[in-house]
């Protein structure tokens, strides 16, 4: 903490690590909830990748803004800001986050009137506006860890011995004392980090809310929860706990935490115990995410294998030559070279469409053709039964995604992108940029009505007064909050209002063209946001690494005939090969080592540029040309530069 002169009202530090949407809205409800204070304002950048660091110098200016030249960590980058805080509260503030307008105000008025209180949380709602039990939490004991760990605190989140892990026999609505703190949101005494010292760097990322916590009432403060108050917290409590690095990392710190504040008989079995659920947990967690990975994929290859195999043997009783090894070789290598094409192409991507199969799949029967034609005349067979294979895969595919409906939603039918019923709350011009950036972001919408505040217009069903009628009147599945025309302290609260539990919510920051609603940060798919590129676009990224996929090998196969032509013919091959693993593409942007712009959407270098210059251009002139690329990408666009410029791919 600074030793000058204790000036501001609040210090608040934000750890930010490539969450450039979340940390914007994060920031303007920051400075709508210090009006009434002189807050200090810290952002803290973990080497974003992201362009946060444009948005943050572009759009405010006023922050204390530290860019670390590597990820140190959640704790470190906190310590960073914290030793140069100059007031007499410090909060530490996830970027995922928004708050109320008169958040700060009653925290330190409560701080204020308990000088007891050491360190102070809140009610945390998620993204749909359910409370978050993480608000409020019990110290990982042994024996509190053993009924988390093996499902105890679940089963009885009541129970005053088995519910301590997050205090579940405490009201949620009531102000209490508590053991452990949420990092999402950590108002702290600089008296009392002073006192018992800054957050511990042991703890790189997850742990160190309950260390500092526990030091806290180590130190003759108190902790508190504080419900008279709100945030919305998208991560949640994490949106990673599936995955295998959450399991090993965040028990890892719990026994860091062990080792730290236990004795050693509790922290050996601690440990244990500990240990124990790590390879449990992760040992479920991969067997669950290599079943839902390989699970379509193996069912289509089983499917398209059986209907082949006895097509096969149906057409040799028929008298049709089949060679043995067709059953062996030929049907698992186009099954193979289909399932590759699929996956390259987005088949087994949530929310495919149905034409991705059909692309898929011509593209892999062209391939497969491609290579059938240059085998030699023993090796070929049939190439009718190239094409019936491709119409087996794609038919037994909608089989699979037929049934996979049934047991979802009972209906017979291809599952399809939800129809939205959307509601916009805000004024009539907030209502018409939002409208706009929906009908461009969102595929299959059925309805869009407005919400008005203050002042009624044609295209409104109503006031926010009225709004679960017109939810229900209207059946409305999503709601868009106007962050310009509703307040944080009302969208929160209106989400917890909203009697249906199927609504999904979204909030519209002024002037962006995005509309964050995630649960989960790691999920940029729960957002919508115009893309401005074709290269913005998801399939078009995957179909420009299919075209450099698709057309290395075939020149890989052609090679013994182009290196006649081609001067230099060892980069030649060296070029074909960096471009078939991934670590090049056919065509890339202009060179942009000389100081060009990188905000544009990420690509791989190229070996090609995509247009032909036979002079100098200034750095401004190629910033054009990269964006009119990333703007006009098509697959097309591609082939034709290098039918243009193959010969260059030697160069």
């Amino acid at each position: 903490m600074s030793e000058s002169t204790q000036k501001y009202d609040l210090s608040v530090v934000i750890v930010n690590y490539n969450v450039v949407f979340f940390l914007e809205q994060c920031l303007n409800s920051v400075f709508a909830a210090s009006k009434n204070l002189n807050v200090q304002i810290f952002v803290v950048d973990n080497n974003s990748v992201d362009g946060s660091i444009n948005m943050l110098k572009e759009n405010f200016s006023s922050i204390v803004l530290i860019e670390n030249k590597e990820n140190v960590g959640f704790s470190k980058a906190n310590n960073q800001a914290i030793k140069r805080a100059n007031s007499p509260y410090v909060l530490l503030l996830n970027p995922d986050t928004v708050i109320e307008e008169d958040t700060f105000d009653k925290c330190i008025d409560f701080m204020n009137s308990n000088t007891d209180c050491g360190g102070l949380g809140l009610r945390m709602l998620d993204g749909k506006g359910n409370f978050l039990p993480e608000s409020k939490r019990g110290f990982p004991s042994p024996s509190v860890a053993f009924y988390k760990i093996f499902g105890l605190s679940y089963l009885f989140p009541k129970s005053q011995k088995f519910g301590r892990y997050h205090l579940g026999f405490l009201s949620e609505f009531e102000v209490n004392e508590v053991d452990v703190l949420s990092g999402a949101f950590m108002l702290l005494r600089t008296e009392t980090l002073e006192k018992i010292g800054l957050l511990d760097e042991q703890f790189f990322m997850y742990g160190e809310d309950i260390d500092l916590s526990y030091r806290i009432k180590l130190g003759g403060y108190k902790n508190y929860y504080f419900p008279e108050t709100k945030i919305i917290h998208y991560k949640g409590e994490s949106t990673k706990k599936s995955s295998v690095n959450y399991v090993f990392v965040f028990y890892k710190a719990m026994i860091l935490f062990a080792k730290k504040h236990f004795s050693n008989k509790n922290a050996n079995l601690f440990s244990f115990a500990i240990n124990l659920a790590i390879y449990m947990r992760a040992s479920l967690s991969l067997i669950k995410r290599f079943v839902k990975k390989i699970a379509t994929p193996f069912l289509n290859a089983a499917l398209t294998y059986s209907s082949l195999f006895f097509l096969s043997d149906y057409w040799r009783n028929a008298a049709i030559k089949f060679p043995e090894y067709v059953f062996y070789i030929s049907i698992p290598l186009y099954i193979l070279i289909f399932i590759l094409f699929g996956w390259l192409i987005g088949v087994y991507d949530k929310g495919i469409r149905n034409h991705i199969i059909w692309k898929a799949t011509i593209f892999a029967s062209i391939f497969i053709l491609v290579i059938y034609a240059l085998l030699p005349k023993d090796w070929q067979f049939s190439r009718l039964f190239i094409l019936t294979a491709s119409l087996v895969f794609v038919l037994q595919h909608y089989l699979v995604l037929i049934t996979q409906n049934l047991v979802k939603t009972h209906k017979i039918g291809l599952p399809s992108t939800p129809k939205k019923h959307f509601a916009i709350i805000g004024d009539q011009a907030e209502f018409i940029r939002v409208k706009k950036i929906l009908e461009l972001t969102y595929p299959t919408i059925e309805s869009i009505i407005g919400v008005y505040i203050t002042k009624n217009y044609e295209e409104a069903s109503g006031s926010n007064l009225q709004l679960n009628e017109i939810i229900q009147v209207h059946t409305i599945n999503e709601i868009i909050y106007c962050a310009k025309d509703v307040s944080a302290k009302d969208i929160i609260e209106g989400m917890t209002k909203i009697e249906s539990q199927d609504i999904e919510f979204k909030i519209a920051q002024p002037n962006t063209s995005y509309l964050i609603g995630s649960n989960s940060i790691d999920n940029s798919g729960d957002f919508y946001a115009l893309n401005f590129s074709a290269l913005s676009k998801s399939e078009n990224i995957r179909s420009k690494r299919l075209f450099d996929f698709f057309f290395s090998i075939i020149l890989l196969l052609l090679s013994p005939i182009l290196l006649v032509i081609i001067k230099f013919k060892v980069k030649f091959i060296s070029n074909l090969f960096r471009i078939l693993s991934g670590k090049k593409s056919f065509v890339g942007y202009l060179n942009q080592s000389d100081g060009t712009k990188t905000n544009l959407p990420k690509i791989k270098p190229g070996i090609l540029e995509p247009f032909s210059i036979s002079e100098e251009l200034s750095i401004d002139k190629k910033e054009e040309l990269n964006l009119l690329y990333a703007k006009q990408y098509s697959f097309i666009f591609d082939f034709e530069v290098l039918v243009r410029k193959w010969k260059l791919l030697g160069e």
